[in-house]
């Protein structure tokens, strides 16, 4: 089952990030976290209003690279567990009371490197684990635990190919 396992805010940009249990996802991304509030360290230039990042992809990095992301040094405000993040990207999701869209990737840059203090964590958070951007489509409540339900494309030739297969 997909779920969320961790969810991490930070107040401004550079700040550490701090560890919630439940966080409230309202237009334009997590009530409280730098870049809703317009205070992330790339705003305006590079804003994602979520971002996810897979504990698998977490453990990975501890396990085979030997660099430690506990206590959100990776940057990222939810973590997920069970989910393929990359086959969000172009799809509504359901997390909690919240409805995403998955964006983009979220590639790592040098700046998430200089805050984890360790050389290491912008290539380790390369190739593929570094997480996604999401958007807040409908707001609401997400909390740890909270399940993560794909609610299918956002591209409406998927939903055009269904309808016209079903007639047939």
């Amino acid at each position: 089952m997909a779920r969320v396992t961790e969810m991490f805010v930070a107040e401004a940009g550079s700040e550490p990030m701090h560890s919630v249990d439940r966080v409230e996802a309202v237009d334009g991304g997590l009530r409280g976290d730098r870049y809703c509030e317009g205070t992330g360290h790339y705003t305006p230039f590079d804003v994602c209003e979520v971002t996810l990042i897979a504990s698998e992809d977490i453990e990975y990095i501890d396990r085979e690279l030997d660099l430690s992301l506990d206590a959100g040094q990776h940057r990222r405000n939810v973590v997920t567990e069970g989910v393929d993040l990359q086959g969000l990207l172009d799809h509504r999701f359901r997390v909690g009371g919240a409805t995403l869209t998955g964006t983009r990737p979220r590639p790592p840059c040098a700046h998430v490197e200089d805050l984890a203090a360790e050389a290491g964590v912008a290539r380790a958070l390369g190739e593929g684990r570094g997480g996604i951007c999401a958007d807040v489509v409908d707001p609401g409540p997400i909390s740890v635990g909270d399940d993560i339900v794909d609610l299918g494309s956002t591209d409406r030739t998927d939903e055009i190919i269904g309808r016209l297969r079903s007639e047939e």
